[in-house]
């Protein structure tokens, strides 16, 4: 006896996203979270114009700001690129989570208060809590506990970590880009997501306080206020490391699937929802749930990510990516539209 077909821990956006599909697929489902509602987390709060797409393909249209491009810069030059399919949407994630939230109850499908705390499965479904299912879906974030305790987290690499913080400070944006402000040994990342509100966002090979990290950019920190809206919210360190997607019938999905770098805006091996043609009868037979283009997309945000952090590992690399972009528009802008699809 089941409780569901599919149970979905974690209650953030790719969690309700992939609990919304399923739900539309026709499969019972219920999603397990035992925090409150809405859930904030460090994030550069930007959507690029496919997730606003696939955002409308599930009826959902959270408030925001609409975002027409994206700019380096590095306080002396800098380069524009256009999205040319569509504005992106730079919207906090309270209000993106809350929007799916909806979407998902409306969907018919249930929020329970649960920590997941026990997780186990058989040839028959899988148990989590004392509740029963057909199939689980892992949404549990970077740090996941359902993927260690598979025993699908891989080691670090040896790669010099990398951690991020965020905030959202009161100021009407200044532009409808995202800016990227380039330094030496960080970014920042600044995303209109309403009228009279930007977010911040901050990753760093260093461990600082969010005003330290703020300082390495003179330029920016004269235009934000000096005081932000929500607490400074941290993350890390960003590489999560999976050597599988898929175990018997639990399935990663969003950050817990394996991590890179926040560096190029899509950057988990699974990062979009999972279509509802995965969650099939016979998904415990078949290998890693990965159709031909959605894979072929997986390799390629990836291999953009570690290009660009290899750059930004070598210092003369690093104080030449903004000027090289600003003297090849053209080519910043093609990277920025397989960005952007």
């Amino acid at each position: 006896m089941t409780d569901a077909d599919l149970l979905v821990v974690g209650a953030g956006p790719a969690g309700l996203a992939t609990a919304v599909y399923a739900a539309r697929a026709g499969l019972s489902t219920v999603v397990l979270e035992a925090r409150p509602s809405p859930i904030d987390k460090a994030c550069g709060e930007g959507l690029m114009p496919a997730a606003v797409a696939s955002l409308r393909e599930l009826g959902v249209h959270p408030g925001g700001q609409a975002i027409r491009g994206i700019r380096y810069t590095d306080g002396h030059r800098s380069v524009d690129a256009a999205f040319r399919r569509g504005a992106g949407l730079g919207v906090r994630r309270t209000t993106l989570q809350g929007a799916l939230l909806d979407a998902a109850r409306l969907a018919g499908v249930k929020v329970v208060d649960s920590s997941a705390a026990q997780v186990s499965q058989d040839g028959a479904g899988v148990s989590v809590d004392g509740r029963r299912a057909r199939y689980l879906a892992a949404a549990d974030g970077l740090h996941s506990p359902i993927r260690r305790g598979l025993g699908l987290q891989r080691p670090p690499s040896g790669t010099p970590p990398r951690w991020g913080d965020a905030s959202a400070l009161c100021g009407g944006p200044w532009t409808d880009l995202v800016e990227v402000h380039w330094g030496l040994r960080s970014e920042a990342y600044v995303t209109p997501v309403g009228p009279h509100l930007v977010g911040v966002a901050i990753l760093s090979g260093q461990q600082a306080p969010f005003s330290a990290q703020l300082a390495a950019f003179p330029a920016l920190r004269e235009r934000l206020p000096q005081v932000g809206t929500t607490s400074v919210r941290g993350a890390g360190p960003l590489l999560q490391r999976t050597s599988a997607r898929v175990a018997g019938r639990i399935l990663l999905v969003g950050d817990a699937a394996g991590y890179v770098d926040a560096l190029t805006g899509r950057v988990s091996r699974s990062r979009s929802p999972a279509p509802a043609r995965w969650w099939t009868p016979w998904w415990p037979m078949t290998p890693a749930p990965t159709n031909g283009d959605g894979s072929r997309a997986s390799r390629r945000y990836r291999a953009a990510t570690c290009l660009l952090l290899w750059a930004r590992r070598q210092p003369l690399l690093a104080a030449r990516i903004v000027p090289l972009s600003s003297r090849l528009p053209r080519v910043f802008g093609a990277a920025v539209q397989q960005l952007a699809n």
